[in-house]
This record gives C-alpha cells, sequence and structure tokens, in this order.
C-alpha cells in the first residue's frame, strides 16, 4: 500500500511538473505575441503621426530648402542670413510690437471696444510670407504678412489680408 501511494504521488508529482511547464511555456508564447503586436501598433503610430508632422510642416522655413537658399547672397556678394536665427529674430519683431498702446499694427485691425488686438501665434512660411494669429481677448483673426530682410538684417513686414472671425 505504501508502494503504490508513493507511485500515485510521484505520477502526480511528474503530471503537476508537466502542467506547470506547459503553463508557462504558453504564457512566455503568449506574452511575446502581445509584445509583438503592440510595438508593431507603436510603430505604425509613430509612423502616421511622423507622416502628419512632416504634411503640416510642408508650408515652413526649416523646410523649405528653396526658400533657405533664397537667404544664401553669396553669389551677389553679400552675406548668409541663417534662417535659424532669421526665424526667431522675425517672430520676437513681430511680437514686440505687442506693446504698442494702439495694439500691433500689423494685425490691420484697429482697437475695438477699447481693447487692442496682439499678435499671439506665428509661423514663418517661407522667405517672403508670415501668417499670424491673434486676438484682443473677445475676438480673434489671422493676417497672412509679407516680411522683407534687407543687406543689414533690418526686418520689415507688411499686411498682405487679414481677416478677423464672427464672434
Amino acid at each position: 500500500m505504501k508502494k503504490s501511494l508513493m507511485l500515485y504521488l510521484f505520477l502526480l508529482a511528474i503530471l503537476m511538473n508537466i502542467f506547470t511547464y506547459m503553463f508557462y511555456s504558453r504564457e512566455v508564447k503568449f506574452e511575446k505575441e502581445r509584445y509583438d503586436k503592440t510595438t508593431k501598433r507603436l510603430r505604425d503610430s509613430i509612423n502616421l503621426v511622423s507622416g502628419k508632422l512632416a504634411e503640416a510642416d510642408y508650408f515652413s522655413l526649416e523646410h523649405n530648402e528653396n526658400a533657405q537658399n533664397y537667404f544664401d547672397n553669396t553669389a551677389s556678394g553679400g552675406k548668409v542670413i541663417l534662417y535659424e536665427k532669421l526665424i526667431p529674430a522675425v517672430t520676437e519683431k513681430l511680437l514686440d510690437l505687442n506693446e504698442n498702446p494702439n495694439g500691433n499694427p500689423y494685425t490691420g485691425q484697429d482697437i475695438i471696444d477699447g481693447k487692442k488686438f496682439i499678435i499671439n501665434k506665428i509661423k514663418v512660411l517661407n522667405h517672403r510670407w508670415i501668417i499670424a494669429d491673434y486676438s484682443n481677448g473677445e475676438l480673434w483673426g489671422e493676417v497672412l504678412l509679407k516680411y522683407f530682410v534687407d543687406d543689414k538684417e533690418n526686418i520689415t513686414f507688411e499686411v498682405n489680408q487679414s481677416w478677423l472671425y464672427q464672434k
């Protein structure tokens, strides 16, 4: 009786070991497959977002080589204006005009209800155009500006078109 009990316990232990081994080996395989699926899905998402970012930055001085070459005046005896330094300079100069008591003159809007219009956000599109968002706290709009950089790196602006949205 003792021998048969030991034999049953031994067989039970072997069966438990086999089931435990099968369970953990399948769990590892399942986790690996789940990891691979998640990784693939994340890579697809990253590629999608990268594509959308590249599409959104199509009209941008940072990604437009022809517009960047416009500022390379070495062939005509001028100097090179680096777009990496130009974009912050243009942005800073345009935002500094917000301090004007009558509002930023390049919004194309006068004071309405005693509130001045200031520029909030700027995007330098290429070597000639800027698009900007402006508001006075209640009304908002967008403006398309031309900008010019002379040989002495002075920056001037010109309002091309301004649009004020309705309430």
